[in-house]
């Protein structure tokens, strides 16, 4: 039997895969609708270190769920969930397809599969935690998940300071491994058929080399500026989510005279290496992925071609 419900498009992919042109691409030719994706583009004031698309692209092609929170506000994976599901389902009442595009895997996964009934943020674990990390390292972490929780430390990668911190707060304030928690999720129908369609390229030095131009770019259009702008406004510092992002404690340790100009560079690029590594890792699990070669000039052929057969 014949799958009635209506299609969404998931365009998933490691940090400067060039997703951002091809999902333009993508409406302009189909006319899908798109939606970021993306746990640094729903911060506003923050736009050059996210690469956030820029006015003439969003012209061309409106992204929601950019712009939508002030960098001091927490958004979880739930709280993307409940935003993007109602964005789809204006585009679907509406006769569109919804695109969605970027590459916080952790969304796609909690949209598509559900959220499991986990305590919300404990800010004093969270403080202990942050504390624990900044004396004794992020494996310490780690190290304390795989005592817990073996299994969400077998799937958190040791150098994931978000994800680490949330599976360890999840056990302190709840008592059990989040993984249980999951486990206990009770399974549901999403709403639309998907096809999932991964872009990344066979080879990792074309990616490095892309990642380290860009991040030069970046410090070329007013990076750092961008950085010092948000700590005058006096309510920002490290411990936020949004100071997380790559790119942004760089710079802010940078100003605080922790490094010189080719440090910043150099770890500015090592820490998007390591996101992009972290992205292709959960890519790698997801189920039914379309693969396209970022690589190749006809990558937008490709795509095209797989979305008509799948039908729309």
């Amino acid at each position: 039997m014949a799958d009635a419900r209506p299609l969404a498009i998931l365009l998933m992919g490691p940090t400067a895969a060039g997703k951002t042109d091809l999902a333009i691409e993508l409406h302009e030719r189909l006319g899908c609708e798109l939606i970021s994706v993306d746990s640094a583009l729903i911060y506003r004031g923050m736009d050059i270190g996210t690469a956030k698309p820029v006015a003439e692209e969003l012209a061309r092609a409106p992204h929601r769920l950019i712009d939508i929170r002030d960098p001091t506000e927490i958004y979880s994976a739930a709280d993307f969930r409940q935003d993007a599901l109602r964005e789809m389902r204006q585009i679907t009442a509406g006769g569109g397809i919804p695109l969605l595009v970027g590459g916080t895997m952790m969304y796609y996964k909690c949209l598509v599969e559900g959220v499991a009934d986990l305590p919300a943020a404990d800010a004093v674990v969270r403080a202990e935690l942050e504390t624990m990390a900044e004396v004794r390292g992020l494996g310490a972490l780690h190290d304390e998940l795989a005592r817990v929780d073996p299994v969400s430390a077998a799937r958190i990668h040791r150098n994931d300071p978000q994800r680490l911190m949330r599976a360890l707060e999840v056990y302190r304030v709840s008592g059990q491994p989040m993984s249980k928690l999951w486990q206990a999720q009770r399974p549901e129908t999403f709403p639309w058929r998907t096809l999932s369609i991964g872009v990344a390229p066979a080879d990792r030095g074309w990616l490095h080399e892309r990642i380290a131009r860009r991040f030069g770019l970046m410090l070329e259009q007013g990076f750092i500026e961008e950085v010092e702008a948000l700590r005058q406004r006096g309510d920002l510092h490290l411990g936020l989510p949004s100071m997380k992002c790559v790119g942004y404690r760089q710079v802010w340790e940078y100003l605080d005279g922790h490094y010189d100009a080719a440090m910043l560079n150099h770890r500015g690029i090592v820490a998007t290496r390591q996101l992009a590594k972290r992205q292709l890792t959960w890519l790698r699990s997801w189920r039914e992925m379309a693969w396209v070669d970022a690589q190749r000039a006809d990558a937008l052929d490709e795509i095209l071609k797989i979305v008509r057969q799948c039908g729309t």
